[in-house]
């Protein structure tokens, strides 16, 4: 900080410069050496001043420097604060409270028009399941899960659910591909 405070104040005398400012603006042969040497003295004085001040100010970012780090303050901190500060400014501004409350509104809307889609699409399955075309597919359906079962189970005609239907027929798959069909104690396999 104090590198980039001192990169800001020139440290290089006013005397090449300014006296040729000076000597641009009032002609020399204007003044006389009275004048002329009484303008150097307070140039010299001038000179010394600033610096004294740059001296000064140099003393006072290194005192301020050690306080801050005696506070636990470093750049981090200041950076945070200053965006905290700045993000509650720009949230007390009338554009954002405004923008803000458009928003939410606008979210609201697009909350309710969502709701609105999720109940009408809800609204026409009920419908095409009431629809006759599919009261017909559900009843081909269940046909031929009463005719897996007549084939798979037996003499089970009693319905049973699809869950049922899918167990019965994986259990008859199992013992198909365990050998063949079980053969009864006793009973011999005849070629």
């Amino acid at each position: 900080m104090e590198a980039q405070a001192r990169g800001l104040l020139e440290t290089e005398p006013l005397q090449g410069r300014d006296e040729d400012a000076i000597a641009s603006a009032d002609s020399p042969s204007m003044l006389s050496e009275e004048e002329k040497e009484e303008l150097k003295a307070e140039l010299v004085q001038l000179e010394d001043e600033i610096t004294t001040l740059r001296q000064v100010l140099s003393a006072k970012e290194r005192r301020l420097v050690e306080i801050k780090q005696k506070l636990g303050m470093n750049l981090m901190n200041e950076l945070k604060q200053n965006f905290s500060r700045g993000w509650h400014d720009v949230q007390t501004t009338t554009a954002y409270k405004k923008t803000h409350e458009t928003l939410s509104h606008a979210g609201q809307k697009a909350t309710a028009a969502f709701s609105n889609v999720g109940t009408a699409i809800s609204k026409k399955f009920g419908d095409m399941r009431n629809s006759p075309t599919f009261k017909s597919f559900e009843e081909r359906v269940e046909t031929t899960v009463t005719s897996l079962k007549t084939k798979v189970g037996g003499a089970n005609h009693g319905g049973g659910s699809f869950e049922e239907v899918l167990s019965s027929t994986a259990h008859a798959s199992a013992q198909s591909s365990a050998g063949g069909p079980r053969l009864a104690e006793g009973e011999e396999l005849q070629c």
